[in-house]
């Protein structure tokens, strides 16, 4: 994905520093721009001057961009090597240190114990069992500290472009199937509702809000079959804001 461009590898270079300089010293109180696209974004994003960052699966020189600017001390740990290298540039073209580990986000021991106030995490459709995600996560994170953690909508996880059959997109695969190969080799993984919230509660968090992302009604403009009205139909799946419990292990 990275050697072919797609949107989520290329780091964004081209923020308004002024706007994030303004809000980071308290001169306003509006978020830049690209901060506030989403309503999950602006709860995260809203207080992390001087706190340490973990973007958990997030490489590609986007939310740590944002993070940095906003004032916070950012890790990104990322199993793809392509994907930090756009931290690292985003990095030097604003001219802010990051810390950059390639690592499975299954296995956080590289990170000390209750080292991070908010957690940071994406790609979650490349674990088989997201609740190995949430046992290190908890480790990590200091106490009442947040996650924010994104997911698609199980039903819909394996319904793509090519399903367009001239009325909608279709369902392939039975529900009970969790695992697939997508034409590209790469592997994905369904997450059933239980275990993405019963498995957040296990591990020591309480979920503050949950988060959807229904799309629009897609126009006349859109091609059947594209990604923009592909998005439209199937939508942009959902998010959690969970916080670490005082009494998490």
């Amino acid at each position: 994905m990275v050697e072919e461009g797609a949107g989520c590898t290329i780091p964004q270079l081209d923020l308004d520093v002024q706007a994030f300089r303004a809000y980071r010293e308290g001169e306003t109180t509006v978020l830049p721009e690209r901060c506030r696209e989403s309503e999950d974004d602006r709860m995260v994003m809203a207080k992390v001057r001087g706190r340490d960052v973990l973007c958990l699966g997030a490489g590609g020189g986007q939310q740590s961009a944002l993070f940095s600017l906003l004032g916070a001390r950012v890790t990104v740990l990322d199993l793809c090597e392509g994907r930090l290298a756009g931290d690292r540039k985003a990095a030097a073209h604003y001219g802010y240190e990051t810390t950059t580990i390639q690592d499975d986000m299954r296995d956080l021991s590289c990170l000390a114990d209750e080292s991070f106030d908010p957690v940071y995490g994406m790609g979650t459709c490349y674990i088989p069992d997201v609740r190995e995600v949430y046992v290190g996560v908890a480790r990590v994170l200091r106490a009442e500290g947040t996650y924010h953690i994104g997911f698609m909508n199980p039903a819909t996880e394996f319904v793509d472009t090519w399903h367009w059959d001239g009325v909608g997109y279709r369902i392939t695969m039975p529900y009970a199937e969790r695992e697939r190969r997508r034409p590209d080799g790469m592997a994905e993984f369904r997450h059933y509702l239980g275990e993405v919230f019963n498995g957040l509660l296990e591990t020591g968090f309480s979920i503050e809000h949950v988060f959807e992302s229904p799309g629009e009604v897609p126009g006349p403009e859109l091609e059947p079959g594209s990604y923009a009205h592909w998005r439209e139909f199937i939508g942009g799946g959902f998010s959690i804001m969970a916080r670490k419990r005082m009494d998490a292990s």
